[in-house]
Order: structure tokens, then sequence, then C-alpha cells
């Protein structure tokens, strides 16, 4: 299996990232979650959620798009998150 790359960029919103995935992500459509409890049905969204600090996932295509709390870090944040992507795609 070729080895799956993940790309972080940052939105004009300070609050979210946009992870550029080199694998579909979802089924076809869109899908967003907002709490833990509601991404209980996506294994990577829930993943995500398991995170400290994340508040939302959005994900479409081939990219996830992460929204935290004002007070939580992206520096610690993204290694995290690009973790769970490549666990649940790999």
């Amino acid at each position: 299996m070729a080895k799956l790359f993940i790309d972080p960029q940052p939105t004009p919103n300070p609050n979210a990232m946009k992870f550029n995935v080199s694998a579909s992500v979802t089924g076809g459509g869109s899908e967003s979650y907002t709490s833990k409890e509601a991404a209980q049905d996506s294994p990577l969204a829930a993943g995500i959620f398991a995170l400290e600090g994340v508040t939302g996932v959005f994900m479409l295509g081939n990219f996830v798009t992460v929204n935290k709390d004002p007070s939580a870090s992206w520096n610690e944040l993204v290694p995290s998150v690009m973790e769970v992507i490549d666990e649940h795609l790999t």
C-alpha cells in the first residue's frame, strides 16, 4: 500500500485547520460532527474527538477540517490529528 500523505493547512479561522489527505476520508458525501456523541458512528471522527481540545470535525473527499477550542494549541493537536488520520486510513 502506498504511503499516506497528510498535509495540514491553516485556514482563515485560527481555530480551524484543514488536513489534506492523499486518500478519500468519506464514502462520497460530506460528514460534519460537532460533538463526541455525534461522532460515534465514524471511527475517524471519534478518534479525532478523543483528542483534548477538539470541538468539531468536517470531512469531505480527501480532506478533514478540525476545529479546536481557542485555548488548545495547534502545536500539540496537529501531530496527534495526523497520527489518528494515519491510523484510521492505513
